[in-house]
């Protein structure tokens, strides 16, 4: 046994596992089974190039001495990004914990209990530090969540606006360059017109719908918004304010002076900077818009015993509801980060937060003092943690690189300091004797942090937040440890058993791949830092990209999209620029097969595309006919295809050259959506099958942890023709010659989390990447199998394969009165998380085991299955009081002395042998979802405030 390899700690089965499962599968060897899976035509002639694989000790090496490039210089650049500080216990607890970081977003609410709670958490947090009335369970990053409040606010428009097709949309010149970048790239697709102006000289014409304003501004100045707010509503412009939520402990809540909507980041609640994220925004609005707000929303519900419970609310807003009439394509959260910012606020409380920001906010007030004091001119009238200093900023910048600080140089003669939590009176002493030097003068030494506010009463916060318990009760470390813990007890994680979500790809996120996030070499760096700051980072970036390009076999990668819809709209996005580019405006037709995941659809109008759907057929393929005329039909307009591969059936479609080639031939191009890549890496890739772009989801196949339902990262890799117009970002340039505006807040996207890709590529090597994809269509296919004779598969390839995933069906077992999803729920009796249900195929579910899974877990699984496929056998149409209709059962039920059920308390917690030794109990019974719609809350408070009465 080769202990030092990677593969042998990732791949699941063992070595002499191997000759059983091929016999189960009905296949000589590995060979066959994927020669009679991937078509020939397609498969890569020779392995991918790239280094050898490193030991897991010589990639702990290597990053390390990687990370020694990055420069640690004090950063107060500030534009959206604040050093922080993480507490201990919160790091160790959930930054580090895969009971934590692996579990998958909450759609089976029973045994997401505490994830559920952390969020419910920080969107109570949210609420009342913004003082709106209802938030979401957090967005991708503050550029992204304004350019989400845009077009919420386009959605609301008036019915006369409408009408009138007002399409003005006002951005105050103090957003945050980043911000106005996305807001650029967003709007013009839907038809947005941005006007970029000066707040305090807007006419407040009839022709806008809304504005954008931000809180501070992007170089510190506060402002009272209060008569514009009011103004702009008596000119129905609904208003967005996106505010610094640390300074909303000490100013006045956006909320509370009119605002439709309030957004930002939490990065500066105990995230690291990771050189841009993940960090989580924050998006909150009027309950009148829930039904427009992008993102998910936690929502409090009863239990089938009348029990408080969680679960995700409102779905049917959703993208994968909605289509291409969705309002936004987001489908996931920033959910650890999120949680994190969350017991942030839970750990300190409304008294240490306000204790946080009035330090900060002294901080700032001492060093404008002192520096006025030595002569320089600070003219930010009011602010909060941001000061503007005239000087000579070329000077400065000299003796501050010498000193390792970074400032923000808006100019030759202007230079901002953003202060933050980790500020101490040494390091204004020292921000101090850089600006004495420059001036050739005698610093003076602070000794003490002034007590006086700077900026008007007018903006001073009066109103009480975070007033609920959970807010009060956990300030001690022991106290914080537990409740983590306590949550942590009620979500089922990959590190209790196999998640098999189709679609999703739960493999194993090694620790290893892990570890380098906790250093401060590399979660400490600001996305802003001249790039000879980071230079370690630069290189693992550049060579990420570089081993995606030759996975994939394109030609160029950008990074920067924050999750794999991102990734769609950014793909989409560069192929409409590229058609620009050649005089093709009019080319706005995706054609989309109907078997498409929602994000699809919804992406392709978000970059101002025309959706056509094309047909399935029976067996699961693309109709090619079909698309064949459709591509024809519109071939002087035709922009793209739209086509996942293998298809959401999973299935390797043998026509799909043919399928690209049709798409060529009518002037398109082809769009690869890379949810299921998992089954492709190494035995084929994107530019083998004719795509000329596809998004990879590196919280997929790339083994980034789904966080509980994120952090994700969607790069996406083209081919030469598209490389030109890859995003840029408009402080730090990046991506290609005729690049598009910034699709995302931070030039590298979450550049921290990119890491745990490159150490799996890096210690995978081509052949252990070779070997995961094949023990990934290898335990598909067993578990197929396996299960062959109490399910049917409902897809299979043309030699009876499957990919990496399969369908099961479910529908004919509706005749004795169960539902996929009692199965689902069931399940959870039996210690596994449901594999995907209802989609592609309602009624279905989706099974992916990835390779990570050994056999003995496989087996687990199965014999759970067979156990189920049992008990649907024995229940009747006319008796709904059975072991899969009352399922989950949970310890309470158990162990109550009032058991009113026809079968015995065994078979509803134990029914299988292994159960007893590893057991999970759901905290809450079956949840009612439309008992939670119908009675919206979505943050702490107790039952009693929304039960019906």
């Amino acid at each position: 046994m080769k202990t030092d390899a990677f593969a042998l700690r990732h791949i699941g089965p063992r070595e002499n596992d191997l000759e059983h499962m091929l016999k189960t599968i009905g296949a000589d060897t590995l060979d066959q089974l994927i020669d009679e899976t991937i078509p020939s035509d397609i498969r890569l002639k020779s392995d991918l190039d790239l280094e050898p694989a490193m030991t897991e000790y010589e990639f702990a090496n290597h990053i390390t001495q990687l990370g020694n490039k990055n420069k640690m210089f004090q950063s107060y650049i500030g534009l959206g990004y604040n050093a922080a500080i993480i507490p201990a216990v919160i790091q160790r607890n959930v930054f580090e914990n895969p009971g934590w970081y692996t579990a998958y977003t909450p759609y089976q609410a029973e045994i997401a209990q505490g994830r559920l709670e952390a969020i419910l958490n920080f969107q109570t947090m949210v609420i009342e530090l913004s003082g709106m009335e209802i938030a979401n369970a957090s967005l991708l990053d503050e550029a992204t969540a304004a350019a989400e409040a845009m077009a919420l606010l386009f959605d609301v428009r008036t019915r006369d606006q409408k009408k009138a097709n007002v399409c003005k949309f006002f951005v105050s010149d103090a957003i945050l360059p980043q911000t106005l970048s996305v807001l650029q790239t967003r709007s013009t697709p839907i038809g947005v017109e941005l006007v970029v102006g000066d707040h305090q000289e807007f006419d407040f014409s009839t022709d806008f719908f809304g504005a954008i304003l931000q809180y501070p501004g992007k170089f510190g100045q506060v402002y009272d918004y209060a008569d514009f707010i009011a103004k702009a509503a008596e000119n129905e412009i609904k208003v967005a304010v996106a505010a610094d939520i640390l300074s909303l402990a000490k100013l006045t809540p956006p909320g509370e002076m009119g605002a439709a909507v309030v957004l930002g980041t939490t990065q500066r609640f105990g995230i690291p900077l990771g050189y841009g994220g993940p960090h989580a925004a924050y998006f909150a609005t009027k309950d009148e818009y829930k039904r427009s707000m992008p993102g998910r929303i936690i929502g409090v519900t009863i239990d089938t015993n009348g029990n408080r419970a969680l679960r995700m609310a409102l779905q049917t807003r959703e993208q994968h509801i909605k289509r291409d009439k969705a309002t936004s394509n987001i489908c996931t959260a920033q959910v650890l980060l999120s949680v994190m910012a969350g017991m942030y606020a839970v750990y300190h409380g409304p008294k240490g937060l306000k204790y946080i920001a009035s330090k900060v906010h002294a901080s700032a007030v001492t060093l404008a003092n002192t520096l006025e004091k030595l002569g320089f001119e600070q003219t930010n009238t009011a602010f909060f943690d941001t000061i503007v200093i005239k000087a000579d900023a070329q000077k400065v910048k000299e003796i501050a690189v010498r000193n390792e600080v970074n400032f923000h140089y808006i100019d030759e003669n202007a230079i901002s300091i953003s202060l933050n939590e980790t500020t101490s009176i040494a390091d204004l002493n020292k921000i101090v004797s850089i600006f004495a030097s420059a001036k050739g003068t005698q610093a003076l030494t602070i000794d003490t942090l002034s007590k006086t506010n700077h900026f008007p009463e007018s903006v001073e916060r009066t109103s009480s937040f975070l007033e609920h318990d959970v807010f009060a009760k956990h300030h001690s470390e022991t106290a914080l440890m537990r409740y983590i813990k306590m949550l942590e007890r009620k979500d089922l994680a990959l590190n209790h058993s196999m998640i098999s979500l189709g679609s999703c790809t739960m493999k194993l996120n090694a620790a290893s791949e892990m570890l380098p996030l906790s250093n401060a070499q590399w979660n400490n760096i600001h996305p802003f830092a001249p790039l000879d700051q980071a230079q370690g980072y630069q290189e693992m970036l550049t060579k990420l990209e570089q081993q995606l390009n030759v996975i994939t076999g394109f030609a160029g990668t950008t990074l920067q999209p924050n999750s794999g819809a991102q990734g769609e709209y950014a793909g989409l996005m560069v192929i409409r620029a590229y058609h620009q580019s050649r005089g093709d405006h009019h080319r706005n037709i995706a054609l989309i097969p109907s078997s498409a995941h929602g994000t699809n659809p919804a992406s392709a109008a978000m970059a101002g595309m025309k959706v056509v759907v094309t047909k399935t057929l029976e067996n699961g393929n693309i109709d090619v006919e079909d698309l064949r005329a459709k591509a024809i039909l519109h071939k002087d307009n035709l922009s793209c295809l739209m086509v996942t591969y293998p298809s959401t059936h999973g299935v390797f479609e043998s026509a799909i050259k043919e399928i690209t080639q049709l798409i060529h031939d009518n002037g398109g191009q082809v769009y690869m959506d890379g949810a299921n890549m998992n089954a492709q890496v190494g035995l084929t890739n994107p530019a083998t099958i004719g795509a000329d772009v596809c998004h990879l989801n590196l919280h997929k196949t790339f083994a980034i942890p789904h966080g509980g339902g994120g952090p994700g990262v969607g790069p996406i890799c083209v081919a030469p023709q598209l490389v030109p117009f890859l995003p840029t970002n408009p402080v730090i340039p990046t991506g290609g010659e005729n690049a598009i505006t910034a699709i995302s807040a931070a030039p590298w996207g979450s550049a921290l989390v990119c890491l745990i890709s490159y150490g799996y590529i890096c210690m995978l090597g081509a052949e252990g990447l070779k070997q995961s994809t094949e023990y990934a269509i290898l335990n598909a296919n067993y578990i197929k199998e396996k299960l062959n004779g109490h399910y049917d598969t409902l897809y299979s390839g043309e030699m009876g394969r499957a990919a990496h995933e399969m369908i099961l069906e479910c529908r004919p077992f509706k005749e004795k009165g169960i539902e996929v999803t009692d199965i689902a729920k069931r399940l959870m009796d039996y210690g596994f998380h449901a594999p995907t249900v209802s989609f592609p195929v309602a009624g279905t579910l989706m099974i992916e085991p990835t390779e990570s899974e050994n056999l003995e877990e496989l087996d687990r699984f199965c014999d759970a299955m067979i156990a189920i496929r049992k008990e649907i056998e024995e229940v009747t149409l006319d008796n709904s009081n059975n072991v899969l209709k009352n399922a989950p059962h949970t310890l309470m039920m158990v162990t109550t002395d009032n058991w009113i059920f026809p079968y015995s308390r065994e078979t509803a917690a134990f029914p299988l042998d292994y159960i007893a030794e590893n057991k999970f109990w759901p905290t809450v019974r079956r949840v009612d979802e439309a008992y939670g719609d119908r009675n919206l809350n979505c943050s702490c408070a107790p039952i009693e405030a929304y039960m019906e009465s």
